[in-house]
């Protein structure tokens, strides 16, 4: 191969490679788990909202204790009445959806205690809700947990870190380039 073409080939490689970094340009953001439990794809998830990620891209948690508590630092944007789920917005504008169990919208907040309200400013840590685990299972609910990022539009990139055991407010289960921050 001559010179000419392979000092195109460089040129265009090297273009394409600073387009792509371009695109990419933001900050990662990583979230840790919101509960102790396995960490596994959405795909395993019994409902379509989440498997067929309707509700947002992320990852689910199955349980082994009954606390959930923010994965990021941000504010509580919502809290459902029954208190089965609620909504962190980290500064960046990124939403993150703890969604605790499948179906448990049906149980009209029994076994639930949120700890934290609307508008709340929260640290990574901080315990937001209480949930019995018991329950949950007795009434015939899934307990798999989703934690889903709700505008990806805000999203360049995003890695759920799966198939492992986890530990609330300590492990890493999702990191997300955000645009712009």
């Amino acid at each position: 191969m001559n010179e000419i073409i392979k000092g195109k080939i460089r040129y265009l490689f090297t273009k394409q490679k600073q387009e792509s970094l371009h695109k990419e340009q933001g900050n990662w953001l990583t979230f840790v788990a919101p509960v102790t439990g396995k960490a596994v794809s959405l795909d395993e998830v019994e409902d379509l909202v989440f498997s067929q990620r309707i509700a947002g891209d992320g990852l689910a948690i199955i349980p082994t204790n009954g606390k959930v508590v923010a994965p990021i630092d941000g504010v509580v944007s919502h809290l459902f009445d029954t208190s089965h789920a609620v909504s962190i917005q980290h500064p960046s504008g990124l939403r993150v959806l703890i969604h605790v169990g499948i179906d448990t919208v049906k149980l009209y907040g029994e076994g639930f205690t949120a700890l934290v309200g609307i508008d709340q400013q929260v640290k990574k840590g901080d315990e937001l809700i209480q949930f019995d685990l018991d329950l949950i299972q007795q009434a015939g609910c899934s307990i798999a947990t989703p934690v889903v990022i709700t505008n990806m539009d805000l999203a360049l990139k995003q890695k759920a870190m799966i198939q492992r055991n986890v530990v609330a407010g300590v492990d890493p289960v999702l990191e997300v380039l955000v645009k712009g921050i």
